[in-house]
């Protein structure tokens, strides 16, 4: 049947790919049956693509946001410290809020204290997360020197005792998400998985670059592939995966069970909802003008109600400054949002750059003087979080 309608899937605007192509991945995919839902122990994740945590950007707001496009089969918190959950530290706390509709929705702790780390799961747990998740991959200094994120890939010791403390704390499944290694000359993400799954974690996530390499250079998939094969666990990767195309052959080349999606997703909200669409046989999404718009009015709305205003308008400048990559005079208005410092400024900014695209006139920035390109700053790191 998929086969009979792929002279309807094309590929979305921006894919850089020919039409030939794009046939052979909406069609050639799934007739294999190559990708379907996993479960992590009884929890089903449908469809099999993740909200990947990113630090200082999928908060409650973001999570609401992307969740309502569509195409989401599990959300995770941003990493939250163990030593500001335990010590009753309220953004900690914060920080664990979830809608319902969000379900499964995973919380993702860090920190190098076995006894701390079991604390802050049976909170999770308490505060009703579908998933325990430990993050052993912020690759951030001030992380690592406790010996929590990527410093538990070189002190797996350390990393053995913390899973099983919090394996015999708490209910609910538990999670891990894994680096390549500590350093590039130390490799060692399958003997991390094995240790992990012989600990009792149910299922694995790998983002393929090390500690030491940072955000920098290409997320090695290779890896996934070789984890996959050798635990029975599911298993997901993350790193790179920007567009419908690039998911889709990462599922064909590594076998995983799931694809995390990150700075993916601050660039186009509709990615899950893409892949999903074509995961089904139908023509993707495509978003118009209109949509963009709505969409940043709809994500400010939402940060207004959950934050002070000026904390609103400085993550509103984070994700303009992603969604609007690619669009016509995006830059200038992303110098014109990052001159904003009021509510009725961005407000402004966004009616102006839009009836601007819309009427096919050039913009040229806030009163007509386009000045220095100044982008916003964007954290989509644990590195930029943890400063």
């Amino acid at each position: 049947m998929l086969a009979s309608r792929r002279q309807d899937v094309g590929p979305p605007a921006h894919c850089r790919t020919s039409k030939a192509t794009w046939g052979r991945i909406s069609c050639g995919f799934f007739l294999m049956h190559k990708i379907k839902p996993f479960k992590i122990s009884d929890i089903e994740i449908n469809p099999p693509l993740v909200l990947s945590p990113m630090a200082g950007v999928t908060d409650i707001s973001f999570r609401r946001l992307l969740k309502q496009r569509g195409g989401i089969g599990l959300t995770v918190s941003e990493f939250i410290s163990v030593e500001g959950l335990t010590r009753n530290n309220p953004k900690s706390k914060r920080q664990m809020r979830f809608y319902e509709n969000e379900r499964p929705f995973a919380v993702q702790i860090f920190g190098g204290q076995p006894g701390r780390m079991r604390m802050a799961a049976e909170m999770a747990e308490e505060i009703g997360a579908d998933i325990l998740d430990v993050n052993c991959g912020c690759p951030a200094p001030k992380v690592v020197k406790h010996g929590g994120g990527s410093g538990l890939l070189k002190d797996h010791g350390r990393l053995e005792e913390i899973l099983t403390e919090i394996k015999k704390a708490i209910t609910i499944p538990m999670t891990i998400k894994i680096r390549a290694g500590f350093y590039d000359h130390t490799i060692n993400a399958v003997d991390t998985a094995k240790l992990a799954e012989g600990c009792g974690a149910e299922h694995i996530a790998l983002h393929g670059r090390t500690k030491e390499q940072g955000y920098r250079g290409l997320a090695n998939w290779d890896l996934v592939k070789q984890i996959k094969e050798t635990v029975s666990v599911p298993v997901s990767g993350s790193g790179d995966v920007t567009s419908i195309e690039q998911a889709f052959a990462r599922f064909r080349e590594t076998g995983c069970d799931g694809v995390l999606i990150g700075r993916g997703a601050m660039q186009n909200p509709w990615i899950f909802r893409q892949i999903e669409d074509v995961m089904n046989g139908r023509e993707p999404f495509q978003p118009t003008l209109e949509d963009k718009r709505m969409v940043l009015l709809e994500y400010f709305d939402m940060l207004r109600e959950d934050m002070p205003q000026l904390a609103a308008i400085g993550r509103m400048k984070q994700l303009a400054g992603q969604f609007t990559r690619g669009l016509h005079g995006g830059a200038l208005f992303r110098t014109a949002m990052y001159h904003s410092h009021s509510v009725e400024e961005i407000l402004d900014r966004i009616s102006e750059y839009f009836e601007a695209i819309s009427a096919g006139r050039p913009y040229y920035g806030e009163a007509g003087n386009p000045g220095e390109i100044v982008e916003a700053p964007v954290l989509d790191s644990c590195e930029a979080a943890a400063v």
